[in-house]
């Protein structure tokens, strides 16, 4: 199949593996933080960590949107489902994300309209065809999925439909990346950039990483290839002593990103002053939330909700896994009573969280060993 084949090539994986190896110098470390949760399904599917060499390290960043939504938004989330006369709306990986009182699927167990879409454009669909019930769909994601938000925001008011509403918990990826890059308990030495968020904000947001914090930044791709090469660029970079932003991803990503994406973001939506994010607390100017002119759809307007912090639940790690401060394994209650049937943390609901993508490639690895590149 052309565009994915070349991209999976097994002797290309291997010359690049050779050549990164090259690159090491002998009695140093490296640990690369891949930020997006797809580099790190592609990661523990493909055996990339294989590949490598043993002193190069790659440890998973915020950048799956399910994973770091906070327990107390999702509270909220359930608090506006179980109203009679609401049809909640929300992604498949949502639906199965725990809070104090269960999960959303739960919720419609106990009799909550909950449905599942694969789009914004699909609960407004619902909404045109219930016109006495009132459908709230639960908005989340980075960058990438905001602007499909926006552009259903826009119709809802073009079409003048009243009875949908956005329970909007958008969060952006570059002040994520800033408290990663403030915590005291973590030493990174290059970041494997975000290809889906690029396609929207492009490579220029991430050059205060490079010429502020002195770390190279490549924009990958999503193929094993894509990833290996992310890799070898900030080894190639770190050898010839270069700090900068490159894009590996060229065939998608450009340095401006999506002018007519960011257009729709900036008419509906503005940041929050602060947001919550799971295991990285509050972060001030992270999220987005609708514009005053869209109020009229705001379900946050719209509805009370609790709006109480609450704390993960203590055998969770979830919060030091999004960090990069534990592999999925060290859990102390990865595969046990942390599985993606019974999920306790968030990182082992989504596809992209790191717990479920180890748990589904990589638990019965011996961890540590490596094969011959």
């Amino acid at each position: 199949m052309r565009f994915v084949d070349e991209y999976r090539s097994p002797e290309l994986a291997r010359k690049l593996a050779r050549e990164i190896a090259e690159l090491a110098e002998p009695g140093r470390t490296y640990k690369f933080m891949e930020v997006c949760g797809g580099h790190t399904h592609t990661i523990y599917k493909h055996g990339i960590e294989d590949l490598l060499p043993a002193e190069i390290e790659l440890v998973h960043g915020p950048g799956c949107p399910v994973c770091v939504i906070p327990m107390g938004r999702q509270d909220d989330a359930l608090a506006i489902a179980e109203r009679p006369e609401v049809i909640f709306t929300t992604f498949g990986d949502m639906m199965r994300v725990p809070s104090t009182r269960g999960s959303l699927l739960d919720a419609k167990a106990r009799g909550a309209d909950v449905r599942m879409v694969y789009s914004p454009l699909d609960a407004l669909k619902i909404a045109r065809e219930n016109p006495d019930r009132e459908v709230v769909f639960f908005a989340i994601g980075f960058e990438t999925t905001a602007p499909s938000t926006a552009l259903t925001l826009l119709r809802a008011r073009s079409e003048g439909i009243s009875n949908f509403f956005v329970f909007a918990n958008h969060v952006t990826i570059i002040p994520a990346i800033q408290a990663i890059l403030e915590s005291p308990d973590l030493r990174l030495d290059g970041f494997i950039g975000p290809g889906h968020v690029s396609t929207v904000i492009g490579t220029r947001p991430y050059r205060f990483i490079a010429e502020r914090w002195g770390k190279p930044v490549v924009v990958s791709g999503f193929e094993p290839l894509d990833v290996l090469q992310g890799v070898y660029m900030i080894m190639r970079q770190l050898a010839s002593g270069r700090n900068e932003v490159e894009n590996q991803y060229t065939r998608v990503v450009h340095e401006l990103g999506n002018p007519r994406a960011l257009a729709v973001l900036a008419e509906t939506m503005e940041l929050r002053t602060t947001f919550e994010w799971r295991g990285l607390g509050f972060i001030s100017q992270s999220a987005l939330k609708l514009r005053p002119e869209f109020a009229d759809w705001d379900a946050e307007l719209r509805y009370e909700v609790p709006g109480v912090r609450v704390a993960d639940p203590k055998a969770c790690q979830c919060g030091e896994v999004l960090k990069g401060v534990i592999k999925p394994w060290e859990c102390k209650v990865f595969g046990t009573a942390c599985t993606p049937e019974r999920p306790i943390g968030t990182c082992m609901v989504s596809s992209e969280g790191a717990c479920a993508a180890f748990y589904n490639y990589g638990r019965f690895a011996q961890r540590g060993e490596r094969v011959p590149a």
